[in-house]
């Protein structure tokens, strides 16, 4: 009789990935060593490469659970609400409070990860940056939405603004690293909302 090849996986391959991005999240791709990994996973190193190939491999399997579990892209998390100011106020508010969550680990782990690195790290940087562009790219679909539908004004400048609430996001998050509370980002996602409303377009004269 033949015996299977191989050992069975001791450990559940999805608890182990969301230990992994708790670590990564926590103390960046650059930060979190092996040890670190393994420790939080509960498995040894050779379990951790048979499993997820390398570390950056991990690290994309773990961005992949963020988006999944945490942090889902604006153009999900705008869904059917019919306001382009509502569907900002509730992403901005709801980024303040997501970022400050008690429990996990502050700020956002795409908004401000891996900003410089060294230059093996490139290609985990260009990969985080073309998360970051499509999330700009999906605030600047929202709010041309919003000119065609006739809430904000023709001349609204989309682009910048898009960028302005991503600017912002990325802010929240690096001062929930810094240790700001939930009602401090609060009030900042508010100011942003009332700025997005400027560009209100006017009700007729009665």
């Amino acid at each position: 009789m033949r015996r299977p090849r191989g050992r069975p996986r001791a450990f559940d391959r999805d608890e182990a990935l969301a230990a992994a991005a708790q670590v990564f999240w926590q103390q960046g791709y650059e930060g979190a060593s092996i040890a670190d990994l393994t420790q939080a996973m509960g498995i040894t190193a050779q379990s951790l490469y048979a499993a997820f190939s390398s570390k950056a491999e991990l690290y994309h399997e773990a961005l992949g659970w963020y988006q999944a579990e945490v942090g889902a892209s604006p153009r999900h998390e705008f869904g059917e609400e019919p306001s382009v100011f509502t569907a900002f106020e509730r992403l901005l508010e709801g980024r303040a409070r997501q970022f400050c969550q008690q429990g996990r680990p502050s700020g956002c782990m795409i908004s401000s990860a891996v900003l410089y690195c060294a230059a093996e790290t490139q290609p985990i940087a260009q990969h985080l940056s073309s998360l970051r562009t499509g999330a700009l790219v999906s605030l600047k679909a929202r709010l041309e939405r919003g000119i065609a539908e006739g809430e904000l004004r023709p001349d609204t400048d989309a682009a910048s603004l898009a960028r302005f609430v991503a600017t912002v996001i990325q802010g929240l998050s690096v001062q929930a690293r810094d240790g700001a509370s939930e009602d401090e980002l609060l009030a900042v996602a508010r100011i942003a909302a009332a700025e997005l409303a400027r560009h209100r377009v006017d009700p007729p004269p009665g």
